[in-house]
């Protein structure tokens, strides 16, 4: 996630605190502490204390700050007998735990576990592997100073784990007398290998906002149909990969959030996209019953002639009605065993999930009963509503059934076309405060916070996505099993995977409730943990994985990510060398390059400045419109420079200043053809780019009073809309397509 890619949303207090100052400074409740004592203990906590800002200068966080983050992980820091008491407990932690609460390592690498016993006591450590074998590890000769733990005298023993233990998810046993503890140990890939192929031959692909790709079958909305065509048509001209946005659930019945990016869910998808025509008991409906059906699409099909606006909540209102029929169709023998089986792979995550929609159809999202411990998932109350809604329940169960049909359609779709990677998914960043994984995952989350960002050039007031962040510890604690069952529904049917804002698996922007956006601090994350488990999951699918690593960033990242086989983001108007566009040969090869990204206006627009008119209409600007153009328009200068020398623009005429019509066809092919020329093992092409499309999909710091955010349908140089139907005789969709194919293939 780019600096320019999320709304501010949810934002609280008042101003962030000029560069370099301490934000929030002089409270009574900083000024009781001791500023050493509290910097120790959030070390200990990993908070960070400092950040180098987006102007290159390092900042403070406030002491006020500090706490509050304290807070939100279980930690008390408002007295100086507080810090240290926590100081102590943070110390002596560990050794209160017979194991630690997980345990990752990587496959082939020599790896040590501590176990923690009165000392003196006789211990032994198994290892139960997932397909059943039992392995001993070996308990070595490092003796450690013994200490007092709960008035116990407590010794530490090591033991080494076999360097040969396979990939997977297995179970570390301690047992001392009559003591025993479980944790979860986890052996993940040392290098993720699934884009090793790419290297011998690079691939490209088309990336899209599905929700906005229609067809003449389309209910006003893209759908998973319309994915699977969509890779079929771009896959017969050699393309390797579609990219869509995430796909995660929304709200379960209308009015739905817009934004793919703050979802109910990250694990399950969003039953708005399912095609109903597909479903196999359509055909068996009565005859009355199948006459609804036609009515209910034929009341929504006509907005798909709308070149303004989408309408979800209509057309989600309509899907829900004929959905509804056909989960009450009786099912095939075959059907309903292949029913259950999902539903049995699925879990409880499932059933949980489908509780929260069950609920939420007519419980509001600021309804106590989210709060009510007595409601919460595990209890007795919940128990209760779940037998009370059983129906309901099986319906939201059935939905993600019949996604998961039509998501494995789609991908089998891709590769008949001959598609090596097929559909790529986009993971979000996380859920929305009132959101489906707040409510069940509540236990991994940290409470009275949200993520966002930092100050920057294009939100001076830093940013609050509205998103609650996982809690580092409880995450471990509970295995990482969550973050796990994301990623593997995720990646059940897909060729890759996007993860947006990849440096939060390093360290995210924690918020404080009551914070403006800018007063937050950084919270570290175990990366080898969550980088090792997602490319454990992925190689398990075979996938490839795509970091979004744009923004600010330690330098060291990208590195790791690339040793570990994560692919970075390359986008054309950011790669600069100083003061000039970067040359292509020189972008990273381990890497998706593309011209464009859906935080940024299509290529069209942003040739002609669209998005500068836009901001200056919308007074989003702080400075003229005249300053910001004539900035873009040099800016752009220096990108058809290169595009001139390299040969891609002739410099007469209006192609060589990125004209309209064809000669801003032209402009757009060059730019793709220069991308060719990096190393990159992947090239995107945004759907908009090849369509001539020039609307932005989401315009940061308004609101939909303002502006349709990830509203907007796919258009063309006409203004009207573009269909699936029509992409194979599209010259300028085939042209673009084309002629990226043959400098891939002929270089």
């Amino acid at each position: 996630m780019t600096a320019t890619e999320q709304q501010q949303s949810h934002p609280a207090g008042g101003p962030a605190a000029p560069p370099g100052a301490a934000a929030g400074s002089g409270s009574p409740l900083a000024d009781a502490v001791d500023p050493a004592l509290l910097q120790q203990l959030a070390d200990a906590h990993g908070v960070g204390t400092t950040f180098q800002g987006w102007d290159g200068l390092p900042h403070t966080v406030a002491a006020a700050t500090l706490i509050k983050v304290l807070h939100s992980l279980g930690v008390q820091a408002h007295t100086n007998q507080q810090i240290q008491a926590a100081l102590a407990a943070a110390e002596l932690a560990p050794w209160q735990r017979m194991l630690p609460p997980a345990v990752v390592i990587r496959h082939g690498k020599a790896a040590d576990v501590p176990v923690h016993v009165p000392d003196g006591a006789a211990v032994s450590l198994a290892i139960s592997l997932e397909d059943g074998a039992s392995r001993q590890a070996t308990q070595q000769d490092a003796w450690v100073q013994p200490r007092e733990v709960d008035g116990v005298l407590t010794g530490r023993a090591t033991f080494a784990l076999p360097a040969d233990l396979p990939l997977g998810w297995h179970t570390l046993h301690a047992t001392s007398g009559d003591a025993t503890a479980t944790a979860t140990l986890v052996v993940v890939p040392e290098r993720l290998e699934t884009a090793r192929h790419l290297e011998e031959r690079r691939g490209w692909g088309l990336a899209t906002q599905l929700y906005s790709v229609r067809s003449k079958r389309s209910w006003g909305i893209g759908d998973f149909a319309d994915l699977a065509d969509l890779a079929a048509i771009s896959g017969q001209r050699g393309a390797d990969y579609v990219l869509v946005n995430p796909l995660h659930a929304a709200e379960p019945v209308p009015p739905v959030q817009p934004s793919p990016y703050s979802p109910s869910t990250r694990r399950f998808f969003n039953p708005l996209y399912i095609r109903v025509e597909d479903i196999p008991e359509l055909a068996y409906l009565k005859p009355r019953k199948r006459a609804t059906v036609e009515r209910l699409r034929e009341e929504v099909a006509g907005l798909n002639n709308n070149a303004d606006r989408l309408d979800r909540d209509a057309v989600y209102a309509a899907k829900l009605q004929a959905l509804e029929l056909l989960y009450h169709a009786r099912r095939a023998p075959a059907r309903q065993a292949a029913f259950d089986e999902f539903c049995r792979i699925s879990g409880t995550g499932l059933d949980h999930f489908a509780l929260w929609s069950a609920i939420r159809e007519d419980a509001a999202p600021d309804d106590p009963l989210w709060t009510d411990p007595g409601l919460a998932v595990g209890t007795s109350g919940a128990a209760a509503l779940q037998e009370k809604l059983a129906d309901r329940i099986g319906f939201h169960r059935w939905l993600q059934w019949i996604c998961d049909e039509q998501l494995e359609s789609a991908q089998q779709s891709a590769r008949r076309a001959g598609m090596r990677l097929g559909v790529v998914h986009d993971l979000a960043v996380g859920v929305d405060l009132n959101s489906a994984d707040a409510w069940t995952l509540r236990g991994v989350l940290a409470p009275e916070t949200s993520v966002g960002a930092p100050p920057d050039m294009y939100n001076q007031q830093g940013q609050d996505w509205g998103q609650p962040p996982w809690h580092p510890s409880r995450l471990a604690e509970a295995g990482y099993a969550p973050f796990r069952n994301m990623l593997a529904t995720v990646l059940r049917h897909a060729g890759g995977i996007r993860v947006d804002h990849v440096l939060g698996l390093f360290r995210l922007w924690w918020v404080p409730a009551g914070n403006a956006p800018g007063d937050g601090a950084y919270v570290r994350y175990d990366h080898e943990a969550l980088i090792g488990i997602l490319a454990l999951e992925a190689h398990r699918a075979g996938a490839v994985v795509i970091g979004e690593d744009l923004g600010t960033f330690e330098p060291w990242v990208r590195d790791y990510l690339a040793a570990r086989g994560i692919l970075g983001t390359s986008i054309l108007w950011f790669e600069y060398d100083g003061d000039s566009p970067l040359p292509p040969e020189k972008y990273r090869v381990q890497a998706l390059a593309s011209v464009n990204t859906h935080d940024l206006p299509p290529t069209a627009g942003y040739l002609a400045g669209d998005h500068v008119a836009l901001r200056s209409r919308l007074g989003l600007l702080e400075r003229s419109e005249a300053e910001e153009r004539e900035e873009h328009n040099a800016s752009l200068e220096k990108m058809f420079a290169l595009l001139r020398e390299r040969g891609y623009l002739s410099g007469d005429g209006p192609g060589g200043t990125a004209g309209r019509g064809d000669s801003e066809a032209k402009t757009i092919e060059a730019l793709h053809l220069l991308l060719t020329e990096a190393p990159s093992v992947l090239l995107g092409v945004a759907l908009v780019d090849a369509v001539g499309e020039r609307r932005v999909q989401n315009q940061p710091g308004t609101t939909e009073a303002l502006y349709p955010n990830w509203q907007v349908p796919l258009g063309g140089t006409d203004g009207k809309p573009v269909f699936l139907d029509d992409l194979p005789s599209n010259s300028r969709f085939t042209s673009l397509l084309d002629s990226v194919e043959r400098a891939l293939r002929n270089p």
